[in-house]
């Protein structure tokens, strides 16, 4: 059925015309990323012929079938481990939000892979490296002592510069 909705998807895309900001194609300066045109006379707005299509309502793809992953499974935003409960994991995979750390990373996708849910960017936290228990920090006594010079303040001399 995903696969279904995914073909029912770039069929529709393929009719849609690649929309261009106006006079993209004449300056080097001015990038193809759509901008509305405006201005009273502007030949784009009011879609005279010979112009390049602009942004319209009609063009927009049915409900069912925005934000999917190509996978065919909807993407939901997570934020926190806790939010990974409301997800059923046959019909939608998770995306982690950029603004979430290296330690909340690790608990979430410890915590979709005790319920099975896809994630779409586990980053580091999702190598096996990551998972592993941090190794122990060594203790002081253990470590080797750092041979350390005593300090010699402005009315001392040091006894090995006298001859």
């Amino acid at each position: 059925m995903r696969t279904r909705q995914i073909r029912e998807r770039e069929k529709l895309k393929e009719r849609i015309p690649k929309l261009v900001r106006q006079e993209s194609w004449r300056y080097k300066r001015v990038k193809e990323a759509w901008r509305r045109p405006t201005g009273v006379t502007n030949k784009m707005r009011r879609r005279q012929r010979g112009w390049p299509k602009a942004v319209s309502v009609g063009y927009k793809t049915p409900k069912q079938l925005r934000h999917l992953h190509p996978s065919g499974l909807r993407e939901v935003s997570i934020d926190r481990a806790e939010d990974l409960e409301r997800l059923d994991a046959k019909t939608c995979v998770a995306r982690i939000s950029h603004t979430v750390g290296e330690r909340k990373r690790v608990a979430i996708v410890n915590r979709a892979k005790e319920l099975q849910i896809r994630i779409l960017n586990p980053g580091p936290a999702g190598k096996e490296e990551a998972l592993k228990v941090e190794e122990p920090v060594v203790e002081e006594s253990q470590a080797p002592a750092k041979q350390t010079q005593p300090e010699v303040t402005q009315g001392q001399v040091k006894e090995e510069a006298k001859p």
